[in-house]
């Protein structure tokens, strides 16, 4: 007979799986009308009608109303008998922006919704943080129409209450748990503590009474440089709050008691279990009041908040779900690790039962099941579990060590007291470690460093620890999520290591520059190329200093993550007011529309790819002047202290105040790439548009998805972008239709050639040569080799290097370099030993100058290197795939300067007879170079100088 439960609990699981169909359909931009069949009609289920208005079937109809008139029509065809049919209940609790557009939809007129901007306004709107109005004690949203419609429907509700929360420190002091951070409702500011309060509240089984912790309010300006909303201020939403253990150790014993004596009625032996209480916060925020979870947590030792022993056996610990929301276990340890050791091949693990008498059961490693003997001793039970060190040493991943004893549940290892061991067994090691809940973990892997000590001595980081891997150099390597690396070397002694470096001054191809913002993992390269990540010492952590360091205007940490990953982060030291989504928007709106109206200054910034390189077209530019003696002033922008501008010019940070001064009073600005989107050119200022060279691939309007409608937003911040434009450079003739047709360009072009390929036509080429076959260290008479591949908007992650390096090293012998570059915007390639990684190179025209042969596929490097003569081979693998996803400018195989290959196995052959290759292929790149480079003669940069400025 089925029962009511049975019969929610079937119907809950349907509307997830109709919820999930629906998600699915969205997300693969199925139509519309697919899309309502798989809601089906309204007002079945009040739970799923919630769901899906507020989450996918939602999103779909703000995407219909920005797509035109005919989308629109078919909204309203399609959506409206479905909300007829809904509960008005379901509709009356919808975010406010949502519940007012499913208003318009039943209650507008066709002709206004579809050809009218009313939704659209309303769609806007929503996509801003919209301003929260108070009337009494009620908050509503200003939004469109509000003095049209009916207030109910801007009244906030539940759903628009969206609590932000942040862990800041958690940390026993004087026996009790203290909870630090900041939380407030968004849009809501909280400017003092004044009509402003938030109790932290642990919420655990039903049955049991909540426990409400003793939570004042404190002051957090670094919430409001966080907010994603400008104009509001979250200074008072810090809060600190504290936990008697003893609130949770009653309750608990309490639960005991009654899962006790539940287990003894079903004649089964009562088992200390652990209760769980998870972590909420109620607000109560002028006038407003709202519950959330407790969630998200400052990098470093918050992740890893450490437990605390109440008793023998019993532990309060403070825990983080997968999903960054905060608990409080109280937890009875049943199974304690007691000792382990490697002994004869063998990895004898001795466990510990307090209280309880066993003499059958098992024990499992993750999901193997293993024998094991239990044996009863003075209050409690041994239990010895022995694992093959062989077998271990085949794993790859850690497994948790639990024991089943006969009759009960299982129970999880603990660490308690026992120390931890890390076992060699040749150039592998087999681990026995706790985990951030102290559960053992046993993991056989590589022998890693360990880091037991870090420790800043001035501006310099120094790193110790063991590391009884064979000896020999080993070098750490510094890798940014960006692909960005450095290498640092590690001093031996015996098993004992250090490293020492200096993350404000790092070399770089002999240039020394800081450690860009981001976080930086370390690892080091085996022998056999495995990547080897350090960690951090377990019994370090709690003494490791996470403080913040201040260099040369750049904040540095060494911060253990993950719990035992060690990580150095970096980020500007900015000033108050150009931190978060706040400062942004007082600078943009405020700071630099007064700027604008400012007199101009006779000043010219300088700015490539955003301000990361001090390079390409813009650097030419500039230094011609400087040779010239053009004193006026020169401002170079720099993003992240990527480069220190030589000759006296102004360095300007980034996204700082100063940033938008300078773009909105300098009379000339000449870039590369598309500039920041608040900037609006002046009358009287002048643009120079260098571009990144001849495009190969299709770009601006050329593209696929630019065609579309209706347009992307990036077609509009293109138009907006182009109209500013004063003069734009072309490298010829050719060059110049498809550029002025891809940016709907209409002003001058400048058919000067490109100023960065000057220096390949230079006198003083050869000297140069030299000096950059220093820095990149190359040895004298050798054939240097460069590949050169663009990136792939359809596989941007793929990090693969696709000619194979190791055949062509075994084909061209030791007498050849070979070069890899990656693409900026493609994952940055994992570059054996045997090539050297020029990815992060500042400049491709000083790769080029010493380039002898050049391996590319699409990019418009080719047209660059043509100005040299010397020979391009075209690895172009996957011509058909990429010419159908992006579109080419040219047909490769008929006018390539070079063969055009398919294969690794062809291109090496190639490289192999090159000088064959490059005769037989002569008249084609004489053609070429005709084509599409005939201004680079060497002087395209006093062309650009004598126009624009003089």
């Amino acid at each position: 007979m089925a029962t009511g439960v049975t019969a929610q609990s079937q119907g809950g699981e349907q509307a997830a799986d109709r919820l999930k169909a629906v998600q699915d359909l969205c997300d693969r931009g199925e139509p519309l009308d697919a899309v309502m069949r798989a809601v089906g009609p309204g007002g079945r289920d009040a739970a799923f009608d919630s769901e899906v208005l507020s989450g996918p079937l939602g999103a779909r109809m703000d995407l219909a109303v920005k797509r035109g008139v005919p989308r629109r029509r078919e909204l309203l065809t399609l959506v409206r008998p479905y909300l007829a049919a809904v509960d008005p209940g379901v509709k009356r609790e919808l975010p406010v922006a949502r519940r007012l557009i499913c208003h318009l939809i039943e209650h507008r007129p066709d002709a206004e919704l579809v050809e009218g901007d009313t939704l659209t306004k309303v769609v806007a709107a929503a996509a801003e943080p919209s301003r929260r109005i108070r009337k009494g004690l009620r908050w509503y949203a200003e939004l469109p129409f509000r003095d049209e419609l009916p207030p109910a429907l801007f009244r906030l509700r539940r759903a628009d209450m969206v609590p932000v929360t942040h862990i800041d420190d958690i940390q026993w002091i004087d026996g009790r748990l203290r909870v630090t951070g900041f939380a407030y409702l968004a849009g809501l500011s909280v400017r003092s503590r004044r009509f402003n309060r938030a109790t932290v509240v642990l919420r655990g089984p039903r049955w049991l009474p909540p426990v409400r912790l003793r939570t004042r309010r404190v002051l957090a300006p670094e919430a409001t440089h966080g907010a994603r909303e400008p104009g509001c201020n979250y200074d008072w939403s810090g809060f600190s709050a504290d936990l008697n253990p003893w609130a949770l150790r009653w309750r608990g014993a309490l639960r005991g008691l009654v899962s006790a004596v539940r287990r003894r009625m079903r004649h089964r032996p009562a088992v200390r279990d652990a209760t769980t209480w998870r972590a909420e916060i109620v607000f109560w925020s002028r006038g407003a009041r709202a519950t959330g979870l407790l969630r998200g947590s400052s990098i470093g030792r918050p992740e890893r908040p450490a437990g605390r022993k109440l008793r023998p056996g019993l532990w309060a610990r403070p825990v983080w779900t997968s999903d960054r929301a905060l608990q409080v276990v109280l937890q009875p340890n049943r199974a304690e690790l007691a000792d382990a050791a490697v002994r004869d091949d063998h990895l004898d693990l001795k466990i510990f039962l307090p209280g309880r008498t066993v003499t059958k059961g098992h024990a499992r490693l993750g999901g193997h099941r293993m024998a094991a003997e239990f044996t009863p001793v003075a209050n409690g039970t041994e239990v010895l579990v022995s694992l093959a060190v062989p077998a271990l040493l085949q794993e790859k991943d850690g497994r948790r060590l639990w024991v089943e004893p006969k009759g009960d549940p299982a129970a999880s290892v603990m660490l308690a007291d026992s120390g931890e061991i890390r076992a060699p067994s040749g150039d592998r090691e087999i681990t026995v470690l706790g985990d951030r809940r102290d559960r053992v973990i046993v993991s056989a892997h590589r022998i890693r460093p360990v880091i037991t000590s870090a420790v800043w001595e001035g501006g310099a980081l120094v790193l110790r620890g063991r590391y009884p891997d064979a000896a020999g150099p080993r070098v750490v390597t510094l890798r940014h999520r960006s692909g960005l690396c450095y290498w640092i070397p590690m001093d031996r002694s015996g098993d004992e290591f250090s490293v020492r470096l200096t993350p404000s001054t790092m070399d770089r191809f002999g240039e020394a520059v800081p450690l860009s913002s981001g976080t930086w993992n370390m690892s080091i390269r085996h022998p056999s190329g495995e990547i080897v990540p350090l960690r951090m010492d377990h019994s370090a952590l709690p003494g490791l200093d996470e403080d913040p360091r201040t260099l040369d205007g750049r904040v540095y940490r060494m911060v253990s993550t993950r719990f035992d990953v060690p990580v150095v982060t970096v980020e500007e030291d900015r000033p108050a007011g150009e931190k978060g989504v706040a400062g942004t928007h007082v600078l943009r709106r405020v700071f630099y529309p007064a700027q604008r109206a400012e007199p101009l200054n006779d000043a010219t910034v300088y700015v490539v790819n955003d301000g990361r390189l001090y390079a390409d077209s813009v650097r030419a530019v500039y230094e011609e002047r400087l040779r010239r003696g053009d004193d006026r002033e020169h401002i170079w922008i720099v993003k992240d202290g990527a480069f220190v501008p030589p000759g006296g010019a102004t360095a300007v940070r980034a996204g700082s105040r100063e940033h938008h001064a300078a773009l909105a009073r300098s009379r000339y600005i000449v870039t590369n790439s598309f500039l920041p989107v608040w900037f609006r050119s002046r009358e009287d200022q002048v643009v120079v548009q260098t571009w990144n060279g001849t495009p190969v691939k299709h770009i601006g309007n050329d593209q696929p998805h630019m065609t579309r409608d209706p347009r992307p937003p990036v077609y509009h911040r293109q138009v907006a972008e182009v109209r500013g434009w004063d003069v734009l450079l072309s490298q010829s003739p050719w060059a110049t239709p498809v550029l002025r047709r891809a940016f709907g360009y209409q002003g001058e072009v400048l058919e000067s050639g490109l100023p960065r390929n000057d220096v390949l036509s230079s006198p003083d080429r050869d000297r140069l040569a030299a000096s950059v076959r220093e820095r990149l260290g190359l040895a004298e008479g050798k054939r240097v080799i460069l590949y050169a591949p663009t990136w792939r908007d359809y596989d941007r992650k793929n990090a693969m290097v696709k000619l194979d390096l190791a055949k062509a090293r075994e084909a061209l012998g030791g007498d050849h370099e070979l070069l890899v570059r990656g693409h900026a915007m493609q994952a940055v390639p994992a570059v054996p030993d045997i090539a050297r990684d020029v990815t992060t190179y500042p400049d491709m025209a000083d790769l080029l100058l010493v380039t002898d042969v050049l391996v590319t596929d699409y990019s418009s490097v080719m047209f660059d290197f043509a100005a040299t003569g010397r020979p391009i081979v075209l690895y172009g693998y996957d011509l058909a795939k990429y010419a159908s996803k992006r579109g080419l400018y040219i047909d490769l195989p008929e006018i390539a300067p070079g063969p055009l290959l398919s294969t690794s196995a062809e291109v090496i052959e190639a490289l192999r007879s090159i000088d064959e290759v490059a005769a037989a292929h002569s008249d084609r790149y004489d053609a070429f170079r005709a084509t599409f480079a005939p201004r680079d003669d060497g002087k395209a940069t006093a062309r650009v100088v004598d126009r624009v400025f003089s």
